[in-house]
């Protein structure tokens, strides 16, 4: 069997950091949320998706989910690297989001 000097060994074996992660876990879950809400509108036929502009109905509406993944992409990113408030402001968003689809579908607006 190999044997490898102490200093390798530090390389090799890290600690996760499960305090550090725990955001980016939240960040993927409201990204869940968000692509379900999103799909559920887009799929809803709402009257009021006939006012969005013409780049976002491109693609049958799916040009927007392009964008969803991107604004995703880039606060997973951001949360892995330790920047909380991209997270916090993710999870607002997500809220609007799920307040925004649920005055939809309950024919409120």
């Amino acid at each position: 069997m190999r044997r490898f000097p102490p200093c390798a060994l530090r390389f090799v074996r890290r600690e996760i950091e499960w305090g550090s992660m725990l955001p980016l876990v939240f960040v993927f879950c409201f990204g869940v949320l968000n692509f379900a809400a999103h799909k559920a509108v887009i799929d809803s036929g709402h009257p009021m998706l006939a006012q969005v502009p013409w780049f976002f109905q491109s693609l049958g509406g799916r040009l927007s989910l392009v964008v969803e993944f991107v604004m995703l992409v880039g606060t997973m990113i951001m949360a892995a690297h330790g920047s909380n408030g991209w997270a916090w402001t993710y999870a607002f968003y997500t809220g609007l989001n799920g307040v925004s689809a649920w005055l939809i579908f309950s024919g409120r607006l």
